[in-house]
């Protein structure tokens, strides 16, 4: 399971799995991957908490290489903090692994996943308010859902060809910060309906 950011993506070990497994870190994390470079005050007040909690748990990310210091930003004792370029990738289920990093592993997939669902569920419920959704950005947005029934290595191939067109796209516009941009989030689901029953061989 790749975080949705870059593909491919640094393999987590142990020691950097359980060291994001935590509920405000993967808030942290998600917030830098969403909105951009952030000071420890700016995620307290967006995430509610204090900003000395804020700033403990972005030198444990930043321990485990997830995040850095953004150069020459800032003033004083105020660090700007951005995630590092590139993706994650976890550990499959099938992998040896001790409890402990299964369970890190299934607590990140799942946030991830809570996560991806909570800004579309968002987006669904302004959707129709024009303050909070301009009509130049609704008419932007595309939803699309496409059932089919593959076999697992089919599966894989339009998962990696999906996400190697949407590479090579969004590479394009990286890092740019045009006027009247503002972010945004492209999704990508590919997963087996767990009600669903295999065609007989």
């Amino acid at each position: 399971m790749s975080e949705p950011q870059t593909t491919p993506g640094r393999e987590l070990d142990p020691s950097a799995l359980k060291g994001l497994a935590h509920p405000l870190r993967m808030a942290i994390y998600d917030t830098l991957t969403k909105y951009g470079p952030q000071t420890a005050t700016s995620l307290a007040d967006r995430l509610g908490e204090s900003s000395g909690s804020t700033s403990y748990h972005l030198r444990q990310l930043a321990r485990h290489r997830f995040i850095r210091e953004v150069e020459g930003s800032g003033s004083g004792r105020e660090k700007w903090w951005e995630r590092v370029p590139g993706g994650v990738e976890l550990p499959r289920p099938g992998d040896e692994r001790e409890p402990a990093v299964s369970a890190a592993a299934d607590f990140v997939f799942r946030e991830w996943t809570r996560s991806s669902i909570h800004a579309l569920e968002d987006f669904a419920a302004a959707y129709s308010d024009p303050d909070r959704v301009p009509p130049e950005w609704a008419e932007a947005v595309g939803l699309t859902t496409i059932s089919l029934r593959l076999t697992p290595e089919q599966l894989t191939e339009v998962r990696n060809r999906v996400q190697e067109t949407t590479q090579t796209l969004v590479e394009e516009f990286r890092g740019r910060n045009d006027p009247g941009s503002r972010p945004v989030q492209i999704q990508f689901h590919a997963f087996p309906l767990i009600d669903g029953e295999e065609t007989p061989s």
